[in-house]
């Protein structure tokens, strides 16, 4: 049961993770600073995406789902709703490609858009 809970807190890191690197750039807009934190995330997953490496806690999720005694996925609001957001089917090289480059434009822009409305000193 541990091992089971900690592979699912494991999946809900990973996922905020993705939205932190995919909106991170609004935070920039809120607190300028932020982004030193966002920026180190923003390259790694546009890294990992374009160069269709794994992420460490694919790994560390899928030992303890093994330690767990699981094998797939099934059950649980986790497994059943975050998973195919994090790992959606049909994923090609290609189109890692295209999403790294759609998240750095989008990014790019959400900072051009933070930097112009911060305040001056």
């Amino acid at each position: 049961m541990l091992y089971a809970l900690l592979a699912d807190a494991v999946v809900a890191f990973h996922f905020c993770f993705i939205l932190f690197a995919v909106f991170g750039g609004l935070l920039a807009a809120w607190r300028w600073k932020l982004r030193w934190l966002h920026l180190p995330a923003l390259a790694w997953a546009a890294g990992i995406i374009s160069l269709h490496g794994i992420c460490p806690l694919t790994p560390l999720e899928n030992h303890f789902r093994e330690l767990a005694g699981q094998q797939g996925y099934a059950g649980g609001f986790i497994d059943h709703y975050l998973l195919p957001l994090i790992y959606p089917p049909g994923l090609t090289p290609a189109t890692q490609l295209w999403l790294a480059v759609l998240l750095v434009t989008f990014n790019a822009g959400l900072y051009l858009w933070a930097w112009r409305r911060r305040p001056r000193r």
